[in-house]
């Protein structure tokens, strides 16, 4: 097999997974993610670190795991038409992000501190599972909340606002005896009660300082449905428009003219 033919072959089981040889490659991938971020995160819990011999087992299974994936992000840049592309790409800078820690900690000792960097490669399992059709639906998403930013400002400038006064009114109703010692305290307060996380740590005592509790506890329900429906409107709008006008590629979410037949960026047909 020429060199050529070498590196389409390596980059049709690298990065698709139509064929039988892409989805086994993509389901080993898999297996050795989850194999690494197990011993990642097990490695964490001092009662497992401490038994005899855990550490040189972990330790093994992240030397292994290293050289594969470094294997496959060499593998990758090889066989890749355009390196340069891949290597500045959000996954290619997750790829060599998630192998560094290891040699960095081979050649200087002080950054193992920084070995929390290699969970990264968690976020590899999106590619591995073909998820890039659904990143049309996250940059319309992404694109309805830049439209909305100004309305969302707004309501969060007020929201920002309600929480100011009321915590100032707690302030002054319940008084340092009741837990509200200072105004950003009593702030602190309004906030965790009006999204209604409600912690506990701080209550009103008083019968006026609870109805005013209760208040704001129903007026977080209303104002947590606000940015929803502004997203939803503008959402709606879009792909209502994005739908009468363009088509998608579900292979590389590539939107285009519902004139062609073809995608322009990978060449899948359209059905």
């Amino acid at each position: 097999m020429s060199r050529n033919g070498l590196r389409d072959s390596l980059y049709t089981i690298i990065f698709e997974a139509n064929s039988p040889a892409g989805k086994a490659f993509d389901v080993a991938l898999f297996m050795t993610i989850g194999v690494s971020v197990s011993a990642i995160m097990l490695e964490s819990v001092p009662s497992i670190a401490s038994i005899s011999g855990a550490s040189s087992w972990f330790q093994a299974i992240e030397l292994i795991t290293t050289l594969l994936f470094t294997i496959e992000y060499l593998l990758r840049i090889w066989c890749s038409p355009k390196p340069g592309h891949y290597f500045r790409s959000f996954y290619g800078a997750i790829d060599l992000v998630s192998t560094l820690p290891f040699y960095l900690a081979v050649l200087f000792p002080a950054t193992g501190t920084f070995a929390v960097i290699r969970a990264l490669r968690l976020l590899r399992i999106f590619r591995v599972l073909k998820l890039s059709r659904f990143l049309v639906e996250g940059n319309l998403l992404w694109q309805s909340l830049l439209r909305s930013s100004r309305k969302i400002g707004v309501f969060l400038f007020t929201v920002i606002l309600l929480c100011v006064v009321m915590g100032s009114v707690m302030y002054t109703i319940e008084g340092p005896e009741n837990g509200f010692s200072s105004i950003p305290l009593s702030i602190y307060w309004a906030i965790v009660t009006l999204t209604t996380v409600g912690y506990g740590d701080i209550a009103p005592g008083t019968v006026l300082g609870q109805f005013i509790a209760s208040i704001i506890m129903i007026l977080g329900y209303a104002i947590i449905a606000v940015p929803t429906g502004i997203v939803t409107v503008d959402l709606a709008n879009t792909q209502h428009t994005k739908e009468s006008m363009l088509k998608t590629c579900e292979n590389c979410g590539n939107s285009c003219s519902k004139d062609v037949n073809y995608c322009p960026q990978c060449g899948t047909e359209f059905p």
